[in-house]
C-alpha cells in the first residue's frame, strides 16, 4: 500500500518540489493552494503523470477556523480515492515571507506571520492528528535564520523559533503513536518565496552565495529531495531534529 502525504503549500516552490520528490520516490500526494488553483492542478497532473494519484485542495493556512472543513473534505477525499481512513505524512510547507526592522514591524503583518506559521500549524496539525496513521511522520518547515540573524527577518525568525519547539513537543506526546515529527531549516533559497528576493535580486544572491561553503545558493531541488527522503522507512528513527539544509551557510 502506497504512503499518502499531505504537502501545504505546494502549488509553487519548495512544497511543489516537495510533492514531485515524494512522488518519485512512490508516494501519493494531497497537495494544498491557496489561490492558485490552476498550479496546484499542474502539480497534480505531473504527480499523475509519473504513475502515482494526487489530489488538490484549497487551504488558508492562516485562517485556523477553516481547518474542521478542511479536514472533513480530507476525510471523505481519502475514502473515495484511497479507501483508507487515515493518511501517512504531513509536510507543513504553507508560508509567506514579509520582512522589516523590528522598529518598523507592523502588528498587521506579525500577526500574519503567527497566523500562517506557527497558530497554522499548530492546529492544522491539531485538526489533523485523527486522520494521521500511527506511524506516520510530520516535517515542519522552519529557517536557517533561527540560527543566523540579518537586520529585517527578526518576527519572521522568530515565528519559525516557534515551530522548531512545537516539534520537540509534537515528538515527545505523538511517540506513544509511533510518528516522527521533525523540522527542516532551509537556508537562503531561489524560488517566489518572499518576492523571489534570492532568486531575482543578484546582489543580495551573491552576499549569500559568499556566506555559505558550498559557493552558491540552495535551490529547490537542494530540499525536496530531502525531505522526500526524511519520509522514508531509512529514517525511521530521525525524530525531533533540526536539520538545516544550507549548504553550510554562515558557518
Amino acid at each position: 500500500m502506497s504512503k499518502i502525504a499531505i504537502v501545504t503549500g505546494a502549488s509553487r516552490g519548495l512544497g511543489r518540489n516537495t510533492a514531485l520528490a515524494i512522488a518519485r520516490q512512490g508516494g501519493d500526494v494531497i497537495v494544498t493552494y491557496q489561490r492558485r488553483r490552476d498550479e496546484a492542478d499542474a502539480v497534480v497532473a505531473e504527480i499523475q503523470e509519473s504513475g502515482r494519484q494526487a489530489l488538490a485542495f484549497q487551504l488558508d493556512a492562516g485562517d485556523a477556523a477553516s481547518f474542521g472543513a478542511f479536514a472533513g473534505r480530507l476525510r471523505e477525499a481519502l475514502r473515495q480515492t484511497w479507501g483508507r481512513e487515515t493518511f501517512d505524512h504531513l509536510v507543513n510547507n504553507a508560508g509567506h515571507g514579509d520582512y522589516a526592522l523590528i522598529a518598523d514591524t507592523t502588528e498587521a503583518q506579525f500577526d500574519a506571520l503567527v497566523n500562517v506559521h506557527f497558530k497554522g500549524v499548530f492546529f492544522l496539525t491539531q485538526t489533523l492528528l485523527p486522520l494521521l496513521a500511527d506511524g506516520g511522520r510530520i516535517v515542519n518547515l522552519s529557517s536557517g535564520l533561527t540560527r543566523m540573524s540579518y537586520p529585517g527577518y527578526g518576527a519572521y525568525a522568530a515565528v519559525k523559533a516557534a515551530v522548531e519547539m512545537l516539534t520537540v513537543y509534537l515528538a515527545k506526546e505523538l511517540g506513544a503513536r509511533g510518528i516522527a515529527v521533525n523540522t527542516v531549516a532551509p537556508g537562503a533559497i531561489e524560488t517566489d518565496f518572499g518576492g523571489g528576493a534570492v532568486r531575482d535580486n543578484a546582489d543580495l544572491n551573491r552576499q549569500f552565495a559568499a556566506l555559505t561553503a558550498l559557493g552558491r545558493v540552495g535551490l529547490p531541488d537542494d530540499i525536496g529531495p530531502m525531505i522526500a527522503r526524511l519520509l522514508s522507512e531509512d529514517n525511521r528513527w530521525v525524530n525531533a531534529q533540526r536539520i538545516e539544509v544550507s549548504g553550510g551557510q554562515n558557518i
